[in-house]
């Protein structure tokens, strides 16, 4: 291993306890930050590793909200899936929003 690798790793490492100790945010604050991030990166301007910080930052930022969005389908799959079979597995919020939604 050379000592590339081990500052790779170690880099590596360091991004993953960076990103374990900070909290998810939410889609919407992910979403607003990612349409700042890309409104800096099309305006230029910095410098290249700034730019690489940025656009770092904004993949981070697209995987939380896929993650959200993922979770939010999944959810919805779920409560679609126990209304169609009219088994009691929907919660009686669940069930109302999507029969509100179907009027």
């Amino acid at each position: 291993m050379s000592t590339d690798d081990l500052g790779s790793a170690d880099d590596a490492r360091r991004g993953a306890r960076l990103e374990a100790d900070r909290p998810e945010i939410g889609y919407e604050a992910a979403r607003a930050e990612l349409g700042d991030v890309v409104r800096r990166l099309e305006s230029g301007g910095q410098t290249l590793e700034e730019s690489l910080a940025l656009w770092q930052r904004g993949e981070e930022l697209a995987d939380i909200c896929e993650r959200w969005l993922s979770g939010a389908t999944a959810r919805l799959n779920a409560v679609i899936a126990a209304h169609e079979q009219g088994s009691g597995a929907a919660r009686p919020d669940e069930s109302t929003a999507v029969n509100r939604s179907q009027t």
